[in-house]
Order: C-alpha cells, then sequence, then structure tokens
C-alpha cells in the first residue's frame, strides 16, 4: 500500500505523462516510453543547478487571454511575468486548499524558476546532457548514438526545477493543468 508522498508522486508522474500524450509528435508512442521520458525529464530538472543569468524582468497583464503565467525572451534575457494569471492561480490555490503545497507568493517564485530553468536548457552542453538523459536515440551506428529532442519533456524539466527550488509539495505542472482548466471554463460562461 502506498503512503500519502507515493501517491503524490505517482499523481505528478501522470500529470506528466499525461503532458508529454499531449504533445504533438507524440500520439502514437506507447505509455512506457511516455512515462520513462516523464521520469528521467522530471529526475533531470530536479537536479539541475543553473548559473544565474541576468535577465530583465517585466511584469504584465494579459496572461489570462493568452493562456500564459511567464514567458522567457532570449534577446534580450527577458522574463515575462503575466500578473493577472499569477493573481488568478493564487486565487485557484486557495479555492482548491492546495495552499499546504503552494504557499502565498510561491507562484511568481515558481514562474521565475520555470523561466530560469529553460534559459538554462539552452546552452548546448546542457541540453546534450539532458538528451543523454532522456535517451530517445536519433540514430545509432555502432556504439554511437545521436541523441533526440522530445517534445514537452524541457516543459517538465523546468518544472521539476520549480518544484525543488522553490521547495514545493507538488509540481507545478497540478497548478498550470488546473489553471488551464479553469480558465477554458471561465471563458466559456
Amino acid at each position: 500500500m502506498n503512503g500519502p508522498e507515493e501517491d503524490v508522486a505517482e499523481e505528478d508522474v501522470e500529470l506528466a505523462v499525461r503532458l508529454l500524450a499531449g504533445t504533438p509528435t507524440h500520439e502514437g508512442r506507447d505509455d512506457m516510453t511516455l512515462r520513462q521520458w516523464a521520469l528521467a525529464a522530471t529526475e533531470f530538472g530536479g537536479r539541475m543547478t543553473p548559473q544565474p543569468v541576468p535577465v530583465r524582468i517585466e511584469e504584465r497583464d494579459g496572461g489570462l487571454a493568452a493562456g500564459l503565467l511567464a514567458r522567457y525572451r532570449s534577446r534580450p534575457a527577458t522574463v515575462e511575468l503575466y500578473v493577472d494569471t499569477i493573481d488568478r492561480a493564487e486565487r485557484l490555490i486557495d479555492e482548491r486548499g492546495w495552499r499546504h503545497w503552494f504557499p502565498h507568493g510561491s507562484v511568481r517564485a515558481a514562474a521565475l524558476a520555470h523561466e530560469q530553468a529553460h534559459a538554462w536548457l539552452h546552452h548546448a552542453p546542457v541540453r546534450a546532457e539532458f538528451k543523454r538523459a532522456l535517451g530517445h536515440t536519433a540514430l545509432r551506428v555502432g556504439r554511437r548514438r545521436l541523441y533526440a529532442h522530445v517534445a514537452g519533456a524541457d516543459e517538465l524539466a523546468a518544472h521539476a526545477y520549480a518544484r525543488a527550488a522553490c521547495g514545493l509539495g507538488r509540481n507545478p505542472l497540478l497548478l498550470t493543468e488546473a489553471l488551464a482548466a479553469t480558465a477554458s471554463c471561465e471563458s466559456e460562461n
């Protein structure tokens, strides 16, 4: 019988598998492969130690309409934080009773950490290490392998990094999924 921590970990893995399954190019992938990639990406993200990258932070509205919480732009290095989405996420945490997993102010902190992880994953050596960790082989000649990109895996790594960096009780992917579902329902009404 699983304890509460194991149940939470399994729920987070299932969220990650669903994200990958819903990503274009993975339509025909079997669940075992998606699960392996989800676990590898989450593990990689959870142990990442990004070097601080100086970025400009711009706060703006319009995230709810665009479906954005934050966005990283590399030129110039900027993180756009959508305060309307952050505010809605904080209210959603209270509505769902998730404050024990996501303390006050953690949405903003997690969004910044998430985007920092994306910036770090853009570095060629980190990207190569990530591809090796995922183990998706594009080409093999003898013992040599060329590892391929796995669409959506960088999102999983960034979410896992944000969870670890901010000390969250759950993967922020849970909040992202709930926020998207809530925004969809609210726009229909």
